[in-house]
């Protein structure tokens, strides 16, 4: 796998900024009480992602939105929102659908991909961004995924993280980025590994090989464990 940098709920990879998940419009859809302000805070983070990395493009890999049938105003503002801060920062962007955007071409002018290849590689490794919600269309080295939010309970905390595996699909990489919605709560990982989970993407079936890294905001450094079906015993 190329090399990863992670920082807040995104990943860079050789000049590309990912990040999965957003769900825009998760508020307005909701029946129960839901945090004000969660795609402004979106927006805002990615900004000062983009100020870190310089990347020369972003991918969205998918769930954009949250909605099936209609786009909140508040959601489709936020996309629009994040077009303009990946142009301001001179990127170039890429959106890959997700099961949640059904309603994305009919508030979204750009090419809405199944997935993406990333062309910034220096390796001869293939890494491709798919949402990861079902069978990859083509052959990488690597898969880059959202889909499963997942994160960790570490002493009583839950914290968002990302599952790193080393060849658990059909020998390819498999990485996991968690939800970049702040708001969106994460699917545990823990006490999974001999559950039957339907919901989980197709790439992630050997879950207890994934490695999960966890980024520290507050110290602004990236913790990494040992994989899940070790690391769980250590819990």
């Amino acid at each position: 796998m190329m090399e990863s940098v992670y920082r807040d709920r995104a990943v860079y990879l050789d000049g590309t900024l990912v990040l999965a998940d957003l769900h825009f419009g998760k508020g307005a859809a909701s029946n129960v009480e839901f945090p004000l302000g969660a795609e402004d805070d979106a927006v805002d983070r990615l900004r000062d992602s983009l100020d870190h990395f310089e990347p020369d493009e972003v991918v969205l890999a998918g769930d954009v939105f949250h909605t099936f049938e209609y786009v909140p105003d508040v959601a489709e503002d936020a996309l629009a929102a994040v077009v303009r801060a990946v142009r301001e920062a001179g990127a170039e962007l890429v959106v890959v659908e997700g099961n949640h955007d059904a309603m994305l071409d009919s508030v979204y002018r750009g090419e809405v991909r199944e997935s993406y290849e990333l062309s910034g590689s220096e390796s001869d490794e293939m890494v491709v961004v798919c949402h990861g919600h079902e069978e990859p269309d083509r052959r990488a080295d690597c898969y880059v995924i959202g889909h499963d939010h997942p994160a960790i309970v570490i002493e009583g905390q839950k914290r968002p993280c990302f599952l790193d595996g080393r060849g658990v699909y059909r020998r390819s990489d498999v990485l996991v980025v968690p939800s970049f919605n702040r708001m969106v709560a994460g699917v545990s990982v823990n006490g999974r590994l001999g559950a039957s989970r339907p919901e989980l993407s197709p790439l992630v079936t050997r879950v207890g090989e994934f490695r999960p890294v966890v980024y520290d905001d507050e110290a602004g450094e990236t913790l990494e464990f040992p994989p899940l079906a070790q690391f769980q015993k250590m819990l």
